[in-house]
């Protein structure tokens, strides 16, 4: 009778970066010494292959969102479980020691990382561990942005600020498939094809050469879009807003160039505007909402032949360099880090 496999060797320290304070690039500490964690009831342990880097990932950082310190940043990553921890071993999840995995979860920029088990999917076999962690956290939010933040219809105007990043990117390739209408505005002429390439129908230039409330009025007769997605924040708000026709939404889902100030809500009565500031984790929170969206973005993958776009893999201990390149708008696509 055969044996089951050893389950792999687990070292006590490995390789990541931590923040001590909040600030700059500068703050982000290179470490081979941290402890690798243990993990809990219902969590699983994840030798890392591919980390994500998202925007989030700089506002921790930076102090914009509050939390506690010291801290490993990141948000999701990929790899293979080489630990269960207990209830983890639940039969309805089917994980497993050795399973690719992909998960959405916190201090991700490491060698390992715990992670939830309800908020680990298994890698479909077709799918590499890069393009899973590349596509999960930005193709999701763009999922459930175009199906609950707003549900878009074959035929809907729709304004998408940052359009050849990574959550715009899917964007634009998620409303040609609907057969919306889509406006993108991108930082800089070099990112004009991308977008196009992705789907959107007219490209602008937020370099202040295209009027894009102008252009917005022109192509929707004089009503606006139905819907604007806006990653840029506090630059870009007013304008955005100012591009919703009656009864249209606004969906504001990042700060990229600073938060949004409060502003009056009687604002919106003039023409009927909801608004709306999601996330992502509000729309997966249990595990059927989860695995529905997971589905459907792997789906999207593997049968429509949606385009994965990675602009860098990383070395993790070049992680303030990569930092600094997703602030300065100077990429288009995925950033991934390898430990």
């Amino acid at each position: 009778m055969s044996s089951s496999p050893s389950p792999p060797a687990i070292p006590k320290s490995m390789k990541g970066v931590l923040i001590e304070k909040t600030g700059g690039a500068e703050v982000l500490q290179y470490r081979d010494d941290l402890p690798v964690p243990v993990p809990k009831d219902g969590e699983v342990l994840v030798k890392i292959e591919f980390i994500g880097i998202n925007y989030i990932d700089t506002y921790f950082r930076s102090g914009l969102y509050i939390s506690p310190k010291p801290q490993i940043l990141g948000q999701e990553a990929s790899g293979h479980i080489v630990s269960l921890g207990p209830s983890a071993h639940d039969a309805s999840l089917n994980l497993n020691i050795g399973d690719h995995v992909v998960w959405m979860g916190k201090s991700t920029y490491a060698e390992y990382s715990t992670a939830l088990a309800i908020r680990v999917y298994k890698i479909p076999p077709q799918i590499s561990s890069s393009v899973a962690c590349a596509a999960f956290l930005q193709g999701l939010t763009a999922l459930t942005l175009v199906e609950e933040a707003h549900k878009v219809l074959p035929g809907d105007w729709v304004l998408i600020t940052a359009a050849s990043g990574g959550v715009g990117g899917w964007l634009c390739q998620i409303l040609r498939a609907r057969k919306a209408k889509t406006i993108a505005v991108v930082g800089s002429k070099g990112k004009v094809d991308v977008a196009k390439l992705s789907g959107a129908e007219i490209v602008l230039v937020d370099d202040g050469t295209d009027d894009v409330l102008g252009v917005v009025k022109r192509e929707t007769d004089g009503e606006g879009v139905h819907v604007v997605f806006d990653g840029v924040g506090k630059s870009t708000f007013e304008r955005s807003l100012d591009c919703v026709r009656r009864k249209g939404s606004m969906i504001s889902y990042g700060n990229s160039s600073g938060a949004v100030p409060p502003f009056p809500i009687i604002r919106l009565a003039a023409r009927n505007i909801k608004i709306a500031r999601p996330s992502l984790h509000g729309y997966t929170e249990t595990r059927e909402e989860f695995k529905f969206y997971c589905d459907e973005l792997f789906r999207l993958i593997a049968e429509e032949k949606f385009t994965v776009r990675i602009h860098e893999v990383y070395p993790l201990q070049e992680v303030a360099r990569a930092h600094n390149d997703i602030e300065g708008r100077k990429t288009m696509g995925k950033l991934l880090m390898t430990p």
